[in-house]
């Protein structure tokens, strides 16, 4: 059962689920000093919560690491992720096709012109015209993207990609912040000791973090456009 919020308990687990993030008893005891509470409280408190399984936590020689369950929050999916990639890069493939096509039409109505009579000219003109219309029109809609999905469901993509870039980058500098902690005094050569832990970085599966945040970038910029 969650401890009481205001029990010394509770003001911890509920520090350490908001900071998420690799914490130390130091960290969490400068950190609630306005509580007036004892580095040995919250010590004792750490550990009472790590022992019944509310919180993390990871022995390095004599220091004592302390980290929020995970599985309290919502992880990004890689498999999500990649669909709006090719999503993405779908939608421009079918842009390209639609100024090709667009491209042809013109290039018709320019030959066209140089054959035809004038009469015959001017009906297969207004033919045409109404076409480049017709394409240009979709062209439009395939650009603000409510030919292939709904206003409200583009939104929901949208804010969902956002969210999981987001929480990418706040779990990739987490893992960073322990890491180094942990190797920052440790003799083993890194890349060694990353490879008898089994653990792998983003580079070595090829997914790089930059070119979903520069994605990320590029539809913050057509928002603010289309706004």
């Amino acid at each position: 059962m969650p401890p009481k919020s205001d029990s010394v308990e509770g003001i911890v687990l509920g520090f350490v689920n908001e900071q998420n993030r690799p914490l130390n008893s130091q960290n969490v005891a400068d950190a609630l000093q306005k509580f007036n509470l004892k580095k040995t409280a919250v010590q004792k408190a750490l550990d009472a919560l790590a022992d019944s399984g509310q919180i993390s936590f990871k022995e390095y020689g004599k220091q004592k690491i302390y980290l929020a369950r995970q599985d309290q929050f919502d992880i990004p999916n890689g498999e999500e992720l990649e669909e709006m990639k090719k999503a993405n890069a779908k939608l421009q493939e079918e842009l390209a096709d639609q100024k090709k096509a667009i491209s042809e039409v013109e290039s018709e109505v320019r030959g066209l012109q140089s054959n035809l009579t004038l009469t015959e000219i001017k009906s297969k003109e207004a033919k045409l015209q109404s076409e480049v219309q017709e394409m240009e029109e979709k062209l439009d809609k395939l650009r603000s993207g409510v030919i292939l999905v709904k206003p409200e469901d583009k939104k929901i993509i949208e804010d969902s990609f956002a969210e999981k870039v987001s929480q990418w980058k706040r779990r990739k500098r987490m893992f960073k912040e322990l890491w180094d902690n942990i190797t920052e005094n440790s003799p083993k050569d890194q890349k060694e000791f990353k490879e008898e832990l089994g653990l792998e970085y983003d580079e070595d599966v090829g997914v790089n973090l930059q070119s979903y945040t520069d994605m990320l970038a590029s539809l913050n910029k057509r928002r603010k456009i289309s706004r």
